[in-house]
């Protein structure tokens, strides 16, 4: 265990467009932007390889954004000599998602089939049988194409009666577990 490890800080991306994806995610997810910054770079070191992993002359711009009460969502956009331009599926290695809770997964759906850009894959399904059954979810892309999840969780989920432990949600931001 890393001593003094205590929660997620918060959760970065690179996008291909900074100014796109802040819009999208401020306008139409709702988060808030909370700082912008940039250009890092290090024009005649390796500062940028050192301390990122990325080519010595690359360049990023930074936006960090604050999704609901908990969440810190950190934007990059790079420019980078050695730049990989295809997104991961998520079953490539590195592949990922960002999944948004929402309290309603139907209305929140036919929002985002109005959004331009935003492509919605189905329909939300109900998850029948396993830990989390009653869960409600639906994958969606942006209009660069990173995909995102909405999930809407069941009020108790059937993994709870085995055992204490609780996924964060809803209910801990109200200060309370189920029973």
């Amino acid at each position: 265990m890393i001593p003094g490890a205590t929660h997620v800080d918060h959760i970065a991306y690179t996008v291909p467009d900074l100014d796109q994806a802040v819009a999208f995610f401020t306008e139409v997810i709702g988060a808030e932007l909370i700082y912008r910054e940039g250009p890092v770079h290090d024009p005649d070191g390796d500062l940028m390889t050192r301390r990122l992993g990325v080519h010595p002359r690359a360049v990023a711009h930074i936006a960090m954004l604050r999704l609901g009460p908990v969440t810190n969502l950190e934007l990059f956009a790079y420019e980078a000599p050695d730049q990989n331009r295809v997104l991961p599926a998520n079953s490539d290695w590195g592949g990922h998602h960002l999944a948004i809770h929402v309290t309603d997964i139907d209305t929140a759906a036919r929002y985002l089939r109005e959004q331009p850009g935003v492509r919605l894959l189905g329909s939300p399904r109900t998850i029948p049988d396993g830990p989390i059954a009653g869960n409600r979810w639906i994958y969606f892309l942006t209009p660069w194409g990173m995909q995102l999840e909405l999930v809407q969780a069941a009020p108790v989920l059937p993994y709870e009666s085995t055992t204490r432990a609780r996924r964060y949600g809803p209910d801990h931001l109200a200060g309370s577990l189920h029973a």
